[in-house]
């Protein structure tokens, strides 16, 4: 075993040695411009392209034109909600979302209200699961789009899609999905889930850094969005901007290779997170799991550790790459807005780590991250005034 022991892999993911092979040649012997369309350097890039764009549109049901390549799920995020917004605002000015949603989607959605929009944020149960009956009860004759996420970052659990995207499609109402978490993961089809703007990222997935894409349903019905970057006809002029091709290539390479092992690996992610859990579990009292351990991602375990703070656990065992949330509020020293929303007490989500596991993670490295957990809380509660043990 080596050290350091990488398990964050919901904040992202080391690239797959086959991804990368992928994509080396498009850096150096291959690097034309997917745009250029006079000569053979950029028709090579333009098909290479294509393939990708045909890979990612597979890992999701969907047709290659629906996929609108971006630098990553953040952005696609901002151009579901703001260009919908936009393109829309002839028909209303109501979106709803959910209380636990990513930032990118969050602070969207503020952005949004300051500009004049409505948003209803749906609260959820103790599990972290939206209920679609408060979702159908929020929809009103001006809500333009529902954006609910396919999988929580935090706390991993799996929203009921297809109940949200149905009753989206039952009442003409667009449905936006966040599946950065979920997708290559999980089986996620966004026609049996009837979902018509789905958000993805490469480097979630074992790809590169900067890549992601938007999902665009073109019929059935087909979506209006107004671009938010302008600057050339790229991407059916919804996204300007040179396409990073050996990025795309990685991208699509990724996500291959995630459709050919989803089930294999989701069989052994969930055998050592549960190896995990029940190792922390009989050896250190005063810890509850947070979020659905039967609706949860095969790779992730959040768990809060009484008596104690979260950072003083990951400080003490530093050579365990963890976290205590998402990556983009790590900043943040307030507890975790997904952990409030679930009805965690402050003292308890304080206490708060994510265990993100991912594909070359081994048994004993999981033997190792538990040994070394208990070890840690029970130093850092010996210290503690408020444990009496």
């Amino acid at each position: 075993m080596k050290l350091p022991i990488y398990m964050d892999h919901h904040a992202t993911t080391p690239v797959d040695p086959r991804v990368l092979e992928a994509m080396l040649p498009y850096f150096s012997e291959k690097y034309g411009n997917a745009a250029s369309v006079t000569h053979a350097f950029g028709w090579e890039a333009e098909k290479a392209v294509e393939a990708a764009r045909g890979q990612v549109a597979a890992a999701i049901g969907a047709e290659p034109k629906d996929i609108v390549f971006t630098s990553g799920a953040t952005e696609a995020d901002n151009l579901a909600l703001k260009g919908v917004a936009a393109a829309l605002a002839d028909k209303g000015d109501h979106i709803i979302t959910s209380a636990i949603e990513h930032k990118a989607v969050m602070d969207s959605a503020a952005r949004l209200e300051k500009q004049g929009i409505r948003v209803t944020y749906v609260p959820v149960s103790t599990d972290g699961l939206v209920d679609p009956d408060l979702v159908r009860r929020a929809i009103t004759d001006r809500t333009i789009l529902i954006s609910i996420m396919a999988a929580n970052n935090e706390i991993g659990t799996i929203q009921p899609i297809r109940a949200i995207g149905r009753l989206a499609r039952e009442r003409g109402v667009l449905f936006h999905c966040d599946a950065a978490q979920a997708v290559g993961h999980i089986p996620v089809n966004v026609d049996d889930d009837h979902i018509d703007l789905l958000s993805l990222s490469a480097h979630k997935i074992y790809g590169p850094k900067g890549i992601g894409a938007l999902y665009v349903r073109q019929r059935r019905p087909r979506v209006r969005l107004t671009a938010m970057i302008d600057g050339g006809a790229h991407e059916r002029g919804l996204r300007a901007g040179t396409l990073p091709v050996p990025l795309v290539i990685g991208f699509g390479e990724a996500l291959a290779i995630a459709g050919r092992q989803m089930k294999s690996d989701a069989a052994r992610l969930t055998e050592l997170r549960n190896r995990l859990f029940h190792a922390i579990m009989e050896r250190c009292p005063h810890v509850r799991l947070n979020g659905s351990l039967e609706h949860r991602l095969p790779a992730n375990l959040n768990l809060s550790f009484a008596y104690v703070e979260g950072e003083a656990i990951l400080t003490d065992i530093k050579e365990v790459a963890l976290s205590t949330g998402s990556a983009c509020t790590s900043a943040a020293s307030e507890p975790s807005y997904v952990l409030r929303a679930i009805g965690v007490a402050n003292d308890w989500a304080q206490g708060s780590i994510r265990f993100g596991l991912g594909r070359f993670n081994t048994e004993e490295e999981v033997d190792h991250v538990a040994k070394r957990t208990v070890e840690a809380v029970d130093r850092l509660r010996r210290l503690s005034p408020l444990y009496d043990g």
